[in-house]
């Protein structure tokens, strides 16, 4: 892998051609940005306090009909908070899914806490209910009113699932089965503000749900992330805890171990502006969606991904998955053939079981994700990329299917 992302920045930096580089996914900057950071400069309000804090924080709640809105440095810093304010500690087990970015698995480490890593569904590329209903079935019992892996003898506490590019994960049958076990629910929706669940929002009936509003997201305040809640005290227990729990801050006295992990109030300017443009985000983003759609849906070997029936998915970036025998290459090769003509396309993440710092962690039957890893692509999704840059990512996918030796 690491041989791979080498040649990936060696194309990049090497590549002398006058093509314009496309993007995967970068911000887009059309509203009062310029008017709201201007305000903080001209005020001097830029630390961790003011009242673009508060406004964002209201407006994300808003938009997702959650009850309450904690702003904080980033999304990781969100799942941190939240998976303490779940009441998960030291040696217990969260329930992650393995196909994700790597940030909600570290948010369960810094809790000292240990995943269990569970499979994907080829459908939305999100957590398999099954398998996670399969482990809690057959991997655990409850002993002393808790719920232990037999195996290891901890406590599983959480279940963390993440909303991939957009799409949400199946709630209903999570919630029903985490109901039943007596698991607390912390939801990453890092890439899915604005994404819908049969008729909600997501954040709006979870117990605790995160954003993350980094550069690359549909919606960014720089880096930074919001924990979204309707339990008011969750929402009073994560704002103690991000800005270093203090219990009078007249005389700095501390009964807790605290963070520093509020939002600047100027990069709270900068997303306020952002979630006033977000629905015109969604709609341009679906639209790409459809226009890949539409182009590449008959090649041989390639699936685009879709939307499950009782979901409304932002497309934070659009998916496919190359089939190498019916395609005629690979995944890997293919994004270094776009890459080599300036256009940026990112391969799955390697599943975190596999990956060092997780190695020695339990996975459970997980056969999914490790196939979608090798077979899926994200292709450019920025907001701003126009149909003429859509139309050269497809051509060059189609120019490149069938020819390259497969490994």
């Amino acid at each position: 892998m690491a041989s791979f992302l080498t040649m990936m920045t060696q194309n990049t930096t090497t590549d002398k051609s006058e093509l314009p580089f496309i993007p995967l996914a970068v911000p887009h900057l059309g509203g009062n940005e310029w008017k709201y950071v201007k305000e903080c400069l001209d005020t001097s309000w830029v630390s961790s306090a003011g009242l673009y804090v508060d406004r964002f924080e209201a407006k994300v709640a808003d938009y997702t009909k959650a009850g309450y809105g904690v702003a904080v440095v980033s999304g990781t810093a969100a799942l941190h908070i939240a998976l303490m304010t779940a009441g998960v500690r030291q040696d217990d087990e969260v329930l992650v899914p393995t196909l994700t970015f790597i940030a909600p698995v570290n948010a369960v480490s810094y809790c000292g806490a240990h995943p269990v890593f569970i499979d994907s569904e080829s459908q939305t590329l999100n957590m398999d209910i099954s398998n996670l209903t399969d482990f809690l079935e057959n991997e655990c019992h409850v002993r002393g009113g808790e719920l232990v892996n037999k195996s290891t003898g901890r406590t599983v506490r959480a279940v963390l699932p993440v909303h991939l590019f957009g799409h949400p994960t199946d709630m209903d049958i999570l919630y029903q089965t985490a109901q039943r076990y007596g698991l607390r629910v912390v939801e990453d929706a890092s890439q899915s503000i604005g994404g819908r669940y049969k008729n909600l929002m997501i954040g709006e009936r979870g117990d605790i749900t995160c954003f993350s509003f980094n550069g690359n997201k549909i919606v960014t305040t720089g880096g930074g992330g919001v924990i979204v809640t309707n339990n008011e005290a969750a929402s009073t227990r994560a704002r103690y805890l991000t800005t270093q729990a203090k219990d009078d801050p007249f005389e700095y006295i501390d009964h807790s171990i605290g963070f520093n992990y509020r939002l600047p109030n100027i990069n709270a300017a900068l997303g306020l502006a952002q979630m006033e443009q977000l629905d015109g985000f969604i709609k341009r983003k679906r639209a790409i969606w459809e226009k890949y759609a539409a182009k590449l849906t008959d090649i041989p070997g390639l699936r685009i991904i879709n939307e499950a029936a009782w979901a409304f998915s932002t497309y934070w970036t659009t998916n496919v998955l190359i089939d190498e025998k019916g395609f005629g290459t690979t995944a890997r090769i293919l994004a270094l053939a776009l890459n080599e003509q300036r256009i940026q396309a990112r391969l799955f993440w390697q599943p975190i079981h596999l990956q060092k710092p997780y190695k020695n962690s339990q996975a459970y039957k997980v056969q999914i994700a490790e196939n979608l890893y090798k077979c899926g692509l994200s292709l450019p999704s920025s907001v701003g990329i126009t149909d003429e840059e859509i139309d050269r990512v497809v051509s060059a996918v189609r120019n490149k299917q069938g020819n390259g030796k497969c490994v």
